[in-house]
């Protein structure tokens, strides 16, 4: 039968994860705090989340067992709550093993039209922690994005192009985006996004064009650092569509 005599080792463990699953909260949404860049978090959560999460895991297990085998009731209690956080922190490797996520193509710059890409006329290369350029790359960069997204397509609307371009400019806003330039008359907008975990900032624009008395509704999303976007522009962009056609 076991005892309810207070544990030191499971304490210690319990410790230990909280200490741990802090540290990686705090790699996550450090930028967000200013401590760094978020590439900078990106790359501590890359190459330090798996061995701590391991090692949590590790050490909570051993106490576990050591616990249960004095019939310490209060540290296996413990034990188990620190193993639980040991699991929680490697869930990310465990499900791309059993799940392999597709891996994204190495662009950032996506857009619903590749011939004639919305282009920055406010946001330029002198924008903060910008590493990556604004000027489109053109068709190498296009193919590929036709091949991993080719769900990406302009929005055709019924909507006039005045209508279309507030209810955009509203979608926007409604998103979080900061919109850094509107010209109602140009039918169009330019604006920054912040990913919701690392804060790495992304820049969009998007233009309406009238067709009749309808419109279309063309976006492109480019990010400010990193070869790889891991389909983050993609996601902003389908998202953007999604909640226009609702």
């Amino acid at each position: 039968m076991m005892n309810n005599r207070t544990s030191h080792i499971g304490t210690l463990l319990l410790v230990i994860a909280s200490v741990a699953l802090l540290a990686i909260i705090g790699m996550i949404f450090g930028a967000h705090l200013g401590l760094w860049e978020p590439i900078v978090g990106f790359g501590y959560v890359r190459n330090y989340l798996n061995p701590i999460g391991l090692s949590v895991l590790t050490l909570s297990t051993l106490g576990f067992i050591s616990q249960y085998v004095t019939r310490n009731r209060i540290g296996v209690i413990k034990s188990l709550i620190a193993m639980l956080i040991g699991v929680g922190l490697i869930a990310p490797m465990l499900h791309g093993m059993m799940i392999p996520v597709k891996r994204a193509p190495a662009i950032h710059d996506i857009t619903t039209d590749t011939t004639n890409p919305p282009e920055f006329l406010v946001l330029d290369d002198t924008r903060t922690g910008a590493k990556n350029s604004l000027i489109y790359a053109g068709e190498e960069v296009a193919t590929i994005q036709k091949a991993a997204y080719p769900y990406i397509k302009p929005i055709l609307s019924n909507l006039s192009a005045t209508d279309a371009y507030e209810k955009a400019l509203d979608i926007a806003k409604g998103k979080g985006w900061k919109i850094v330039a509107e010209d109602q008359k140009a039918l169009r907008f330019e604006a920054t996004a912040k990913t919701a975990f690392f804060g790495f900032m992304d820049d969009v624009v998007i233009k309406v064009t009238p067709i009749n008395n309808q419109s279309r509704i063309d976006i492109r999303s480019v990010s400010r650092v990193g070869r790889s976007d891991r389909g983050v522009n993609a996601d902003r962009i389908v998202a953007f569509s999604e909640s226009f056609n609702l």
